[in-house]
């Protein structure tokens, strides 16, 4: 998250760019991580409610994270103010409830109804195409390249998601469901940069985690979930998905996002959204051994030529770089 993003008072403070090392590091986290999330929510659902699992997944991380900041910094360590809560609620609100929320509902239900992990974690790859369309709309115009690296990554999607039999019809209703989820994550990501967060991407994550997982909770009772759910009746392999969402999918990789999001340009960033994919087909075929056909491999190489101009385009900028206006677009503030 921005630490000091532009507002109607004044500019942007400007930062030190982070390391280049630092910063990949990050990425190869989030790459890697939330790739395997998917499967993991795949999982998860099978015997646990939809978004009572997804309040679980992030109230637990949250709690957690609250206290290693308390312990390692102090009683202090966690405050803020009125307009940095509500704007930390609000993005949390967005990424997690809507965006997280809404994938975990279209991968629930029986065979049929229940869309497959992989191509919810395909439909997730229109973020970055959003989040272009969102800087365009407000006058922050991306670079041409960009614009062309973002193109050719969604036709490699386009190449995967078509069916090539009778069998590959996707379930409409949670196609929809992920698009929806993806353009509230998108819009979260967007605004992260534009409005005043928590200084601290540690901190802000708390407070994100948790008022995802309190909308979360409440349209889940709102579902009936919460009655019928008894813990007893729940699978170790649901439970066990569980805690690898909560550890690697939200206190690590979701940390990393944040932080990334803060330090580096957002473009850059919604990388990940074109590498989880591949990811996930991975893992689709190492784990429960998912056929890799020509045309995942045809459509997983246009995917990585789109990543590879959008990563060479949208470089972290040198310590000391500065935008000519004064200030940098959303994901680009120091």
């Amino acid at each position: 998250m921005s630490s000091s993003p532009t507002s109607a008072a004044g500019p942007a403070v400007r930062r030190p760019s982070a390391a280049p090392t630092l910063i990949w590091t990050a990425l190869i986290l989030v790459y890697l991580l939330w790739g395997s999330t998917y499967l993991g929510i795949r999982i998860a659902v099978e015997t646990l409610p939809p978004l009572t699992s997804a309040a679980l997944r992030f109230a637990a991380a949250g709690l957690v994270l609250a206290v290693v900041l308390r312990l390692r910094r102090g009683p202090g360590a966690s405050r803020v103010d009125r307009r940095q809560l509500g704007s930390a609620a609000l993005v949390g609100v967005l990424l997690l409830a809507g965006g997280n929320g809404l994938v975990v509902l279209a991968e629930s239900g029986p065979p049929g109804v229940a869309l497959p992990s992989g191509i919810a974690a395909l439909l997730v790859a229109t973020v970055p195409l959003l989040v272009v369309l969102l800087r365009s709309g407000t006058g922050d115009r991306p670079p041409v390249w960009t614009f062309v690296g973002v193109t050719v990554g969604f036709a490699g999607l386009v190449l995967l998601v078509l069916p090539h039999d009778s069998t590959g019809a996707v379930p409409l209703v949670g196609a929809l469901t992920v698009v929806a989820g993806a353009a509230s994550w998108s819009v979260g990501s967007f605004l992260s940069g534009r409005i005043r967060m928590p200084a601290d991407p540690f901190v802000a994550t708390v407070y994100e985690m948790v008022a995802g997982a309190l909308v979360l909770a409440v349209v889940a009772a709102g579902r009936g979930e919460l009655g019928d759910f008894h813990p007893a009746s729940v699978s170790t392999r649901s439970w066990l998905a569980l805690g690898y969402l909560m550890v690697a999918g939200s206190l690590v990789a979701f940390t990393a996002y944040v932080w990334l999001l803060q330090n580096a340009p957002i473009s850059l960033v919604s990388t990940y959204a074109y590498v989880n994919p591949a990811v996930a087909v991975a893992l689709g075929a190492l784990l429960v051994a998912e056929p890799v056909t020509a045309q995942t491999l045809l459509g997983g190489a246009v995917i990585v030529a789109g990543v590879a101009v959008v990563v060479s385009t949208e470089r972290p900028r040198r310590a000391g770089a500065e935008s000519r206006s004064g200030t940098a677009p959303a994901g680009e503030r120091r």
